[in-house]
């Protein structure tokens, strides 16, 4: 592909991105097509010529479009939002032309020296403790999601309890780590992944509103050490996936001072709220942790896959992560005044996410970012007033931030009837968990485009549905 044909052709894919941004309410939200069918579409076997560019982008139309979820659509409420925008597009367009591996510092200067940056700016941004900070003994770094820097606090929090014993000799049935019930399942994953193993993660019981009870902990921990095992690790989680339930953080790192364990905080998707003063108290306590991480790729308008990772002392991670073969040493990494991120984190390449974020920050800045979230909050809140309002349906959680969590009152079978009509008519997109043991609706506001608009129409389906379901025998 020369020059001109690739300027051409990027166009084309560049207007193509902007034709579906605008018509995206066209589409159903959640993909209609059924199993095998995306495959059944395409050739049996590879084409063994060339073809012409125009024929791929016509069967991105044709073939794949269909088989596609809507994420960016307005009108997405399930799971969470994994949001993106016009500036971080064409970020990670930039990315991919430039083609960096920053694995090291000297691989790239600027890859690893703007990721240092934005994380620094982030850290004032969120209200976080000044010792995140790469000026102090702490630093950030970007991983992919949120589930790799769970897995790289607790492989740290492992190495610390051991004296930095366990990767060279493995783990002996002894170390134990604490999550709550409504901790996300990537600790359960990371727990396999680390040796500590699934029989040695503690699920400590909830309060009413579905957040950790630190008593509960402190009598694990007790428990635990009287029976001659090694508490290592506690994750604590501000806004639970199911529930958006924010842990006592103050409460749970005082347990953690006293017990020396470490103890990260899993703030994914609500972390980004902290971005305004106003839920800026979601961060309390997090003076005390070692380890803290949310998803730009979330709730902040950068595409997938972003996550922000920092840590209290960036020593401990790099201790438990480095490995230094002949063919990786250089004259820079020597000399100890650079950082080198792939002591950061379980892969050694690594992408050019920073640009992304950087042009994302830039282009709204901070004020434009805390618009986009008070009015997601805004909006969730105004759904839960609807709820209440209604005779028919209440709240099944608190809803602090961007998440409701509600339930229709005529039980399990009804909810699910409204949820599946919902998604199968194209209209939008909800997801359920299980809380108390009840099925119940999330509907999580937070896609960037999302208007009142959208929000209203949604309580509007809902509202039909539910009447529809109601009279079924």
């Amino acid at each position: 592909m020369t020059s001109d044909e690739f300027r051409r052709h990027g166009h084309a894919v560049v207007d193509w991105i902007a034709d579906y941004r605008d018509r995206i309410e066209s589409f159903p939200v959640l993909s209609q097509v059924k199993p095998g069918e995306v495959r059944a579409a395409l050739p049996a076997s590879a084409p063994l010529h060339g073809e012409p560019f125009a024929a791929l982008l016509k069967d991105v139309e044709k073939i794949i479009l269909p088989g596609v979820t809507h994420w960016q659509s307005p009108n997405f409420f399930a799971y969470f939002p994994s949001n993106n925008s016009a500036p971080s597009i064409l970020g990670d367009l930039l990315s991919s032309g430039l083609g960096v591996q920053g694995m090291l510092w000297s691989t790239s200067p600027a890859c690893t020296e703007l990721e240092t940056h934005v994380l620094d700016w982030l850290v004032p941004m969120l209200g976080l403790p000044e010792k995140f900070l790469s000026s102090s003994t702490g630093g950030g770094v970007m991983q992919d999601t949120a589930s790799s820097a769970v897995l790289c606090a607790l492989l740290a929090g492992r190495e610390r309890a051991t004296s930095f014993t366990s990767n060279e000799k493995g783990c002996d049935g002894r170390l134990i780590a604490y999550a709550s019930t409504q901790t996300h399942s990537s600790l359960e994953k990371a727990a396999m992944i680390t040796g500590i193993g699934r029989t040695n993660l503690r699920l400590i019981e909830v309060d009413k509103d579905f957040a950790m009870r630190p008593a509960a902990l402190a009598r694990q921990i007790e428990t635990d050490k009287s029976a001659g095992l090694i508490p290592c690790f506690v994750c604590a989680t501000v806004g639970t996936t199911s529930s958006n339930a924010i842990d006592p953080v103050p409460q749970i790192g005082r347990i953690c001072r006293q017990h020396n364990l470490w103890l990260h905080v899993d703030a994914a998707m609500s972390g980004t709220a902290a971005l305004c003063p106003e839920f800026r108290h979601i961060h309390n306590g997090v003076e005390l942790v070692d380890s803290y991480c949310f998803n730009p790729h979330k709730w902040m308008f950068t595409n997938f896959d972003c996550n922000c990772f920092w840590v209290a002392d960036r020593k401990a991670l790099i201790r438990t992560l480095s490995i230094q073969p002949e063919y990786l040493r250089n004259q820079a990494t020597e000399s100890g005044a650079v950082i080198d991120y792939r002591d950061w984190h379980i892969q050694l390449g690594r992408r050019f996410r920073a640009l992304k974020l950087w042009f994302v920050i830039r282009h709204y800045g901070v004020e434009g970012l805390q618009y986009h979230i008070h009015r997601h909050v805004q909006l969730a809140r105004q759904f839960a007033d609807w709820v209440k309002n209604d005779d028919r349906f209440k709240l099944a959680a608190p809803v602090p931030l961007n998440l409701v969590c509600f339930r229709h009152k005529g039980g399990d079978a009804v909810n699910q009837t409204i949820m599946e009509c919902l998604n199968h008519s194209g209209d939008l997109y909800l997801t359920h968990t299980k809380l108390d043991g009840k099925l119940t609706l999330r509907l999580c506001v937070g896609q960037t485009n999302t208007q009142e608009r959208h929000v209203e129409r949604a309580w509007r389906r809902i509202r039909e549905e539910a009447e529809k379901a109601a009279g079924l025998p």
